[in-house]
């Protein structure tokens, strides 16, 4: 039974940190206790715990945008977090797991709004049929969270951008997003804000659970745990993961002749890779190979790889590869 309740906001806007507070919240909620993290991330897009990078993202443009790409724990597709979106997380030991009461927090704090939003199905939240809140959820060794974004202004041209898979052909274990129509709620509430939509989420968080929330001080947070939760967070085994591998293929015909391209991928680096070519030149498959074997997966360092080392085909052969839009 929810005995109290607990609110936690900061300015920070990385998201490898925030989900590494995310987590730590979660490992400290206390019986009765149910805590309501508000969180906001700069240019990033968050993949499932299940999910494949190079399925669900462009990572290449997102990177070479100053973009990021996380992982949470909760299952689920891949979501775009800017400055235009808050997140919320409600955290609470799992014989207070409540969804319908922590939904209900964002209904009502719509209403406030002058919105009429529904639930559809098990993750999303609608208003006029189209989304504005996609939900996920976590459970662990008796304690659990849910958690959601609420697009207030988020950038639907870098969302589309990011979210659009690779053009080549793409074979890789893990589940897939599935892509709806979505709403900024600043299209229904012209002078929306994401700090107005956090006030109301406050608000309306006393209200359904009918009680005073106490603000957590980010003092008491064990900071040095928390970094080693952020350290994991960016990590390349976190982020591409081992359990995930990809296999890239690709082909084009040249003035030189015809090239296909298979690469192995593992943990976000090239593995292996194979090239078959009916190129005058026997060298060729064999090069690139080689320069593209313990390279990691971003467009920029393929291309650099094969600028080194491929000498008059460079040219070529970075053409196909930015085409394929990795």
């Amino acid at each position: 039974m929810i005995e109290r309740i607990s609110l936690f906001q900061h300015d920070c806007l990385d998201p490898y940190r925030n989900l590494a507070v995310e987590e730590y919240l979660l490992d400290t909620v206390e019986p009765g206790q149910c805590i309501l993290y508000l969180w906001q991330n700069e240019n990033t897009v968050v993949i499932g715990r299940n999910q494949n990078a190079w399925k669900e993202c462009r990572t290449s443009v997102l990177e070479q945008e100053g973009g990021h790409l996380a992982r949470r724990l909760s299952g689920g597709g891949a979501v775009f977090h800017d400055r235009g979106n808050l997140n919320f997380t409600f955290l609470v030991r799992e014989e207070d797991y409540d969804l319908d009461r922590q939904l209900s927090v964002i209904q009502s704090a719509c209403k406030a709004l002058g919105l009429e939003a529904e639930r559809s199905g098990r993750n999303d939240v609608l208003v006029d049929g189209r989304k504005f809140s996609g939900n996920a959820f976590y459970h662990s060794h008796g304690k659990a969270y849910h958690h959601g974004t609420v697009l207030v202004d988020t950038d639907g041209e870098k969302m589309a951008r990011y979210l659009s898979p690779s053009k080549a052909k793409l074979q890789a274990k893990g589940v897939e997003s599935v892509r709806a129509r979505v709403v900024n709620l600043i299209e229904l509430v012209p002078d929306l804000t994401c700090a107005r939509m956090a006030e109301e989420l406050a608000v309306a968080f006393e209200q359904v659970y009918g009680m005073t929330a106490q603000h957590i001080d980010p003092a008491r947070l064990d900071w040095e745990r928390i970094e080693q939760l952020q350290n994991r967070n960016a990590s390349a085994d976190w982020l591409y993961g081992p359990r995930l591998p990809l296999t890239f293929e690709c082909e084009e015909r040249f003035s030189w002749g015809s090239l296909q391209l298979q690469v192995q991928v593992e943990s976000g680096v090239v593995v292996q890779a194979k090239v078959y070519s009916d190129a005058m030149d026997w060298d060729l498959a064999p090069a690139l190979e080689r320069a593209l074997t313990g390279s990691r997966f971003l467009l920029k360092e393929l291309q650099e790889r094969v600028q080194e080392q491929l000498g008059e085909y460079a040219a070529d052969l970075c053409a196909m590869l930015a085409r394929q839009e990795i």
